[in-house]
């Protein structure tokens, strides 16, 4: 018995051979961080989930041109994001927000869930106004912990940009949130 859990890459091959549960345990252990990348480009929970779905299945149509020497998360997402931008193209419907549920008695005071909502508005809206590649990037470095090569494979560009990128978001995503933290102070 191994002391290790299996690796992706083990899974993948046994996935490529046709083993859908192994392809299930490669979904079960990336769907978290395939629902964020993809909630990123589509700004919606429910359309994020769709686009997660759709590159799962793309993933699995292709698995067998998966090349196994190199990380699979990065493969995977690179999918994921791809299926939510063409989500988001196909897209013709005016979009409307859902609304918060109550807030339950004995929880956070009106006044501190006031602060959080404005708090988490302006940095959707900050995050919203950057560019989609430095959102993409900022939000998989910092929120997913995938690093500066894996984002690079997953965006399809130079590992430098993914640097330069980062460094800009959150310059702009400081510069944006600044005058808001100064007022909480």
């Amino acid at each position: 018995m191994r002391n290790s859990p299996v690796t992706d890459a083990e899974l993948s091959a046994r996935a490529a051979a046709g083993d859908g549960d192994a392809f299930g345990e490669l979904v079960d252990r990336h769907a978290p961080q395939a629902r964020r990348a993809a909630r990123v480009v589509l700004d919606n929970d429910q359309d994020a989930d769709d686009a997660a779905q759709d590159g799962f299945l793309a993933a699995w149509r292709a698995i067998d041109r998966f090349d196994r020497s190199r990380p699979f998360r990065p493969w995977l997402m690179r999918i994921v994001v791809n299926a939510a931008r063409d989500l988001r193209r196909r897209q013709a419907v005016r979009r409307t927000d859902d609304l918060s549920p109550a807030l339950a008695a004995g929880g956070p005071s009106p006044e501190r869930e006031t602060e959080r909502a404005l708090l988490r508005e302006r940095l959707a809206g900050a995050l919203a106004a950057l560019p989609e590649r430095q959102r993409l990037a900022v939000t998989m470095f910092d929120a997913e912990g995938f690093a500066h090569s894996e984002i690079a494979e997953v965006l399809g560009i130079p590992e430098g940009t993914v640097r330069s990128d980062v460094f800009h978001a959150r310059r702009a995503l400081r510069a944006t949130l600044a005058p808001y933290l100064e007022e909480t102070r």
